[in-house]
């Protein structure tokens, strides 16, 4: 596909560029009303995505009702446990569940290493459609698509609680009591990720971002020893290092966004990544020096969003610049509420791109 937009992509992979790129995590959600209608049609947030053609339709709208520079395919990163042999379900008002854990050697001996293609084939589906709509759509649809997962941490702290929770106790009881069941189970995550992410990139996404959504939750040497050797395998696999002698030339710029791992900026830019997302609590001046070489990603609080449009302007006016003009996609520090109103949204995007040309 020829790029009527290549800012981001050009951003993430290093270049100068003539204006900051922006988008925002979960940028197709409830905040907009035509998401609100598809999701109504299809029933439930599963089945939603699990139809290639309402999770295309849903990744293309933001991309009309902001103008962000990038598109992210819809999707969910519980979609990979579900392909090792754990469902979950997305019960309202209290979020994904999962009937089972995982938590013993032999609960982990009923799970298999996800096969892309047949087990997450819908999401693959729904990649290539978008990727469709976007080439033959309005111009202004000419963007690059960004593909996803949960790192493995993030992922275990899911299948072993069973659910959302403030403290992942559960998950982290593991880490002491257990190490080699939790290193067992990280790894077959890690083998079931690695496959998936290149298979969004065979389908063809431009760029990847992992999300690890709990990594604040480990100190820094449980996360050295628990989530970032395992984070560390998934880049290198994605990275353009020779494979067998041979180079692949199939691949993207890389995305770590680890929240709350304020305390792992210098060694998350250590990895064979393009780009470090930052929350909101990383200040952009401290974390240029902890991180030199990469691209920098973030950091409005979404909560900003909740100020008036003079407010936001002036936020984005100072986020901006602490970080600078150059090696920088402008986001969220974490994905944007659903109640935020739609046009503090657009004024966000409208305002990186006044400030940051």
């Amino acid at each position: 596909m020829i790029l009527q937009n290549d800012l981001l992509l050009r951003t993430a992979r290093g270049e100068l560029t003539e204006r900051v790129p922006v988008w925002m995590m979960r940028q197709a959600g409830r905040v907009l009303s035509e998401y609100r209608a598809v999701r109504e049609r299809a029933g439930n947030f599963i089945t939603l995505a699990k139809t290639p053609e309402l999770a295309a339709e849903v990744t293309i709208q933001p991309v009309d009702a902001f103008g962000v520079d990038a598109a992210i395919i819809f999707s969910d990163i519980l979609v990979v446990p579900e392909a090792m042999g754990l469902p979950y379900e997305m019960v309202e008002a209290r979020g994904p569940v999962f009937p089972d854990t995982v938590r013993t050697m032999t609960d982990l001996s009923r799970l298999r290493v996800a096969d892309a293609e047949s087990d997450l084939g819908y999401v693959l589906d729904a990649i290539r459609l978008t990727k469709r709509e976007l080439t033959v759509g309005p111009a202004s649809r000419r963007v690059p698509l960004i593909g996803f997962a949960g790192a493995p941490f993030t992922i275990f702290c899911y299948m072993t609680e069973g659910k959302g929770s403030k403290t992942f106790s559960v998950a982290k009881k593991l880490l002491y009591t257990d190490p080699a069941f939790a290193h067992a189970l990280l790894q077959q995550i890690t083998d079931s990720t690695i496959s998936y992410l290149k298979a969004q990139v065979r389908a063809g996404v431009d760029l990847v971002q992992l999300f690890d959504s709990w990594a604040g939750i480990l100190s820094p040497e449980q996360y050295r020893t628990f989530s970032l050797p395992y984070i560390k395998q998934i880049c290198d696999a994605l990275g353009n290092e020779a494979q067998d002698g041979v180079v692949d030339q199939a691949t993207v710029p890389v995305t770590v966004f680890a929240k709350g791992a304020f305390f792992a900026r210098h060694d998350i830019g250590q990895l064979n990544c393009q780009v470090v997302g930052l929350d909101w609590n990383m200040d952009p001046r401290e974390s240029r020096e902890l991180i030199p070489n990469k691209v920098l990603q973030g950091n409005l609080d979404p909560c900003a969003l909740y100020g008036d449009f003079a407010q936001i302007r002036a936020e984005v006016k100072q986020m901006l610049s602490a970080f600078g003009h150059q090696h920088y996609i402008a986001n969220l520090g974490h994905g944007i509420y659903p109640d935020i109103d739609r046009d503090k949204a657009r004024c966000f995007v409208d305002a990186v791109k006044e400030f940051g040309s």
